[in-house]
């Protein structure tokens, strides 16, 4: 953690054109494995550890609030494909888990799959639904490099829990009157009810209770800087969850797999070979931490910011 510290003390965005080069390189370099990735491929997520915000600076001096998250020793637990019964189709998945554990403290059923795919025991276990040609072999250590920067990506978390609160802060009503004519009740969410018929309080009105807690997903937040050295993911916005927790980042559904069948269809960025803009492709089927070591330490992404 100490040395992820010192490199958010030296953040520092690079000139438009030497960003440009560094993705564009980033990109061949991704496209040019045996699976080439298309708009209809769906690829594995990653789970990541949430270290809380920092900022970059553009040369503008404009600056952008990024959220750090750490992939910590990230690696494919299997690969599962379920053949097609009748109408459903079949499915491909892979099985990713994040963060070493200790073995005495992991329960048999789990060792079982860590020994089966040869790699040490996770404290953090998930599954992502994937394409044929997306299937990650088993052990395969995915490092920050499996996101290029300029793509979009979709971050799920369960929110940090804020306990019972009252009917204000749950859901931002205006309370009662703070001066004359209210007794001691100038937040309350006033009355919840109607007459004797029908005589009750319909379910999901909003009212005070607990309030956080629950899985959210944050889409379409921009991938702002990855670094290959401490496998690193710099996420521009506000994501879910709070400071040390695990969080899922898959590609953006909208705009990347959406996006780009749309780019494709109309033949946008055809005669540049890009898929998305300012990119070329995605590393297929997975970044790997052997992939990404002839990779730039840092790259960012090309263009200007909004």
């Amino acid at each position: 953690m100490q040395s992820l510290t010192g490199s958010l003390r030296s953040l520092a965005l690079t000139p438009t054109a030497t960003r440009a080069t560094v993705v564009r390189t980033l990109a061949t370099s991704a496209t040019a494995s045996a699976a080439v990735w298309t708009p209809r491929t769906k690829r594995t997520g990653v789970l990541a550890r949430k270290h809380g915000m920092t900022a970059l600076w553009a040369q503008d001096g404009t600056r952008i609030p990024v959220t750090v998250l750490e992939l910590d020793a990230t690696q494919v637990i299997s690969s599962q494909t379920y053949p097609a019964a009748g109408k459903v189709p079949a499915r491909h998945t892979v099985i990713v888990g994040t963060s070493p554990r200790k073995a005495k403290n992991t329960n048999g059923a789990l060792m079982g799959q860590f020994r089966n795919a040869g790699v040490d025991p996770k404290m953090r276990v998930a599954e992502f639904e994937v394409t044929e040609d997306a299937l990650v072999p088993a052990g395969t250590e995915i490092s920050a490099a499996h996101f290029v920067p300029g793509q979009h990506v979709d971050v799920q978390a369960p929110s940090i829990g804020k306990g019972f609160q009252g009917g204000m802060k749950r859901h931002g009503f205006a309370g009662l009157r703070a001066s004359h004519g209210v007794s001691i009740s100038h937040r309350s969410h006033g009355s919840t009810g109607q007459h004797q018929d029908p005589g009750r309080v319909f379910p999901g009105k909003k009212m005070a209770g607990r309030m956080g807690g629950r899985n959210v997903t944050t889409q379409n937040l921009l991938i702002e800087r990855i670094d290959t050295l401490h496998n690193v993911l710099y996420v521009r916005g506000a994501v879910p969850g709070a400071p040390g927790s695990f969080v899922r980042v898959e590609d953006a559904l909208k705009k990347v797999g959406w996006k780009a069948q749309m780019r494709e269809k109309r033949g946008i960025g055809r005669d540049e070979g890009e898929v998305l803009a300012g990119v070329k492709g995605l590393p297929m089927p997975a970044a790997s931490r052997d992939m990404a070591k002839s990779w730039p330490r840092e790259v960012q992404r090309s263009g200007g910011f909004k």
